[in-house]
């Protein structure tokens, strides 16, 4: 069997899915991946067949949003023209399937997977990160606006007919949904799909033994459990690292600072304070005090199996989502990007490590690492195998 897997987005879109091509190899079939070009040759390093499709999404530094938008799959970047990406999307992958058995597309901004496959002739699945991608009444009008016609001049082209709703199109009528079930249980059917349609595998993770870096190590032992702040591949204003530093200081705790694509800075260079490029969170995490970071579904995942208390500031997409469940959890707090002030993370930091339920929020946030399943790539890889027939 030979798989198509194609993924567009940021290091937390295409990460899980080279953790399934790891998968589906293991069990001893062939993986054709296609995904942005800044990960082109990571996946060439692992020794898959890999073409690049679409552009980095990495937006410049800039303000994000006043508020958190209604959560649905986030756009492309501004600085690209949607005509040329799904034009691009259809063009590469009708070459990278050739062969191929079955094509998985990732994430909800797989224009043109489905009619690739309809064109070959084999089956073609959607898998979802987050319940909050599930088609809806709310986002379907936008994406039918922003993609329905660029889709079908695309298909017709093609000679194929023309859709009539883009997400129910992309999603399919049976999604998988590649989300841990503690943290992100199967929802309520509210889209119109059939009951028992959505395939929950858990998050697809990849494994890392990659050890943290001699500095990083030393700055660890050097004295209590720093607070920890990432907000991977989100943009934020200049002055918000002297916020996070100024507030971890305030409560009482060192800081490390994870440069991400806000390029989060050090204001001062002293002992307290260190800041990382990317590294392997499931070495850092368990070795923290705090986990400040955006709520994307990959970082929320790393940060829950780690067992260390979590402080989500959502921005948008889906991280509200991820936000309000590690707060019914009862594994950490969380405050808005939109309302985030020295006072209020100050306050925040304070209320999860020492406030009247900072005991119950660690002992949750331990008992809930032991309940997050770690097979679901390979739960997966079985299943795409059959699905190919």
């Amino acid at each position: 069997m030979r798989a198509l897997l194609s993924v567009v987005g940021t290091r937390g879109d295409v990460q899980p899915v080279i953790a399934l091509a790891l998968a589906v190899r293991d069990l001893g079939h062939e993986v054709h991946l296609c995904t942005p070009p800044n990960f082109v040759e990571q996946a060439r390093t692992l020794g898959f067949t890999a073409t690049p499709v679409g552009v980095e999404m990495r937006a410049p530094r800039a303000t994000p949003p006043a508020s958190p938008a209604p959560a649905q799959p986030a756009s492309p970047p501004p600085a690209a023209n949607a005509t040329d990406l799904i034009t691009d999307q259809f063009d590469t992958l009708l070459t990278a399937a050739q062969g191929c058995d079955i094509i998985l597309g990732a994430n909800a901004h797989q224009y043109a997977a489905p009619s690739i496959a309809e064109i070959q002739g084999i089956p073609y699945i959607n898998a979802l990160y987050s319940p909050t991608a599930l088609p809806d009444s709310v986002n379907r009008k936008s994406w039918n606006a922003r993609g329905l016609d660029r889709v079908n001049t695309n298909r017709a082209r093609l000679g194929l007919p023309p859709i009539e709703d883009v997400l129910n199109y992309i999603t399919t009528p049976t999604p998988w949904l590649a989300a841990d079930p503690t943290l992100a249980p199967t929802p309520d059917l509210t889209s119109g799909l059939p009951a028992g349609s959505i395939f929950q595998t858990g998050a697809w993770l990849l494994p890392d033994n990659t050890p943290l870096p001699p500095e990083l190590d030393e700055f660890l032992l050097a004295g209590s459990p720093p607070v920890y702040f990432g907000f991977g591949s989100m943009p934020t204003p200049g002055t918000t690292s002297e916020t996070l530093i100024r507030a971890a200081r305030d409560a009482g705790h060192r800081v490390i600072l994870s440069r991400g694509w806000a390029d989060l800075e050090l204001t001062d260079p002293t002992p307290d304070c260190i800041a990382i490029e990317d590294v392997n969170h499931a070495a850092l995490f368990p070795r923290v005090g705090l986990i400040v970071h955006h709520g994307g579904a990959g970082t929320t995942v790393a940060a829950s199996r780690a067992g260390t208390p979590q402080l989500v500031v959502p921005m948008f997409s889906d991280q509200p989502y991820w936000a309000q469940r590690v707060v019914e959890l009862g594994i950490g707090a969380s405050v808005p990007f939109s309302g985030l002030s020295l006072d209020s993370l100050t306050s925040a930091i304070h209320t999860v490590l020492h406030g009247a339920d900072a005991v119950r929020i660690a002992e949750r946030a331990s008992a809930i690492s032991g309940r997050i399943k770690t097979d679901g790539a390979s739960i997966a890889a079985r299943k795409l195998v059959q699905a190919a027939g």
